[in-house]
């Protein structure tokens, strides 16, 4: 055998090689970005669903809090992903993602959604950023703490699809902004309060409304 033969044999192979690693490679990324298998209680599928609020480049290193306040997974990009609906935990967990209404944001953003919680003032160091690819179950847009439709001032009803959120530190920024939520644009929500925040429409932000 010359070494021509021997030359274009290897070729070959690491060609082969190459291409199956690519093919293992497309497969696990390909697997990630779909639902797991099993209870939505599971660490596996929490993570999953929380991380998916955020575009991949920042849930896939993110933190991930699970429904009992325990940490799932440790991050390393200063972000944390976790379940922001206030409603009652179900038996079997969140049905997907928008019920869950995961959220991804940092710590200052954690400082807001704590005082949020909290009834309390946010107390923060700069605006903050959240992201919520999966949107909300529905709000009233004048009002915090409003989470049944029945329950909201008449018009004000909004659930939402995906968006980002700009968190102020202070409110008072936002007030030149429209707290009109069906014009595309980005709009106010709880205008007037220490919880306003600037609602930012994505692609297909309005498939969730009647």
């Amino acid at each position: 055998m010359n070494n021509y033969s021997v030359f274009t044999g290897e070729t070959k192979m690491y060609k082969k090689f190459s291409l199956f690693s690519l093919l293992i490679i497309s497969i696990s990324m390909s697997l990630s970005a779909y639902e797991p298998y099993g209870p939505h209680t599971s660490d596996r599928w929490q993570i999953w669903a929380y991380s998916s609020a955020a575009p991949s480049f920042i849930g896939d290193n993110a933190a991930i809090i699970g429904s009992s306040g325990e940490v799932l997974r440790e991050g390393t990009n200063g972000w944390t992903c976790q379940s922001a609906n206030p409603r009652p935990y179900p038996k079997n967990g969140w049905k997907n993602p928008h019920e869950a209404m995961a959220v991804c944001h940092d710590d200052e953003g954690m400082k807001w959604m704590m005082a949020y919680m909290q009834g309390i003032k946010p107390n923060m160091e700069r605006d903050s950023y959240m992201w919520m690819l999966n949107g909300d179950m529905g709000e009233d847009n004048t009002k915090a703490g409003v989470f049944n439709k029945e329950d909201s001032t008449p018009g004000e009803w909004i659930e939402s699809g995906p968006h980002l959120m700009l968190m102020p530190k202070d409110p008072a920024t936002l007030e030149n902004f429209s707290t009109d939520f069906m014009s595309g644009a980005p709009y106010v929500m709880f205008a007037g309060t220490d919880y306003a925040h600037l609602m930012i429409p994505m692609e297909d932000y309005y498939k969730y409304t009647k």
